[in-house]
């Protein structure tokens, strides 16, 4: 009698503690949110002080040492320009000098890095022919040294004009490939079709707000199909970028592999600068690859302010940092 007494005490108490904690982890998560909702608001000034984490910094030589001290630690990178959605074909023109410095710098100071771009900021929207021209000299560019141009994917409204372009460099070139979100419904017909033609992928959850109409919502069900994504992936002889600081599909993409016995030739593990930097020593470690993706430019305002949503509980780590709060 006594023993049932103890059992019914221990089972109610871990339910109470589960419940508090729920109930204090919601809290938590709430004002985390406040705290992004004000910075928003805040003058850019302000707003860098959180958005630094997530940058390598303004400029090529900020990039550069951000990359450095990564390769020393035997992690690769991949360098994006910062910007988007440009409106003019003179911007483009801007954003694609300065993908071609990227290019420079890596090769000059024999980085080991890929390049990253957006197609939106290429003139995609503007004029698809003319971002083609202008991708396809990067991507010849990053060829003759053996290095590799990744297309980043943006909203859906983007999906089927990226895809187009990615399948028209293929054609001609095999050191590109592009970027597949797992929470988008048409993702695994988009992956069928495209290790037909040796499409190498950059595997993540997602973070554009997207409709239910073409949005899978929640987060196991977003979790179930990023691995079912990944097994088509491996399935079919694609290269794969695992890009996710989910600690539980890092742990499912581990049993995957170890499961399906995949050569380390295969994949890699990729991160965000900035975000679970313990996880990313933690791979590293294992002795997978691992690659950080290092933003960098003038134009971090948008990305930051993503970042600090898709990561809330960061702001309010940085505000105790500001503020001298342990």
């Amino acid at each position: 009698m006594r023993a049932g007494k103890q059992a019914k005490y221990f089972v109610k108490r871990a339910i109470t503690t589960n419940l508090v904690s729920e109930f204090f982890g919601d809290i938590v998560n709430f004002f985390n949110k406040a705290i992004v909702a004000v910075v928003s608001k805040l003058p850019k000034g302000i707003v860098f002080i959180f958005a630094k984490k997530y940058i390598a910094g303004v400029t090529i030589e900020d990039a550069t040492r951000v990359v450095k001290e990564l390769n020393s630690k035997g992690i690769l990178a991949t360098m994006d320009v910062l910007g988007e959605a440009i409106s003019t074909k003179e911007e483009a023109l801007d954003a694609h000098k300065k993908c071609n410095e990227v290019l420079s710098v890596i090769e000059e100071h024999n980085l080991n890095s890929n390049l990253s771009i957006k197609p939106t900021q290429m003139g995609l929207m503007i004029d698809p022919e003319f971002a083609y021209g202008l991708i396809a000299g990067l991507v010849e560019r990053a060829g003759k040294t053996g290095n590799f141009l990744r297309l980043d994917m943006e909203d859906s409204s983007t999906t089927d004009s990226i895809l187009k372009l990615l399948r028209k460099l293929r054609e001609k070139y095999d050191n590109t490939g592009v970027v597949i979100q797992a929470y988008l419904k048409r993702s695994i017909d988009d992956v069928l079709s495209l290790t037909k033609i040796g499409t190498n992928f950059r595997l993540c959850k997602g973070i554009y707000v997207e409709p239910e109409a073409i949005a899978i919502k929640g987060k196991q069900p977003i979790r179930d199909n990023f691995m079912k994504l990944l097994d088509a992936m491996i399935k079919n002889g694609s290269y794969v970028g695992i890009a996710t600081h989910d600690e539980y599909l890092i742990d499912e993409s581990l049993k995957y592999i170890k499961a399906n016995n995949i050569d380390k030739s295969k994949f890699e593990f990729q991160m965000l600068l900035g975000v679970r930097e313990d996880l990313r020593d933690k791979i590293n470690a294992m002795g997978y690859r691992i690659r950080i993706y290092v933003p960098f430019g003038k134009d971090w305002y948008l990305y930051s302010i993503r970042r600090l949503k898709e990561n809330p509980e960061v702001a309010l780590q940085i505000t105790k940092s500001v503020f001298g709060i342990k």
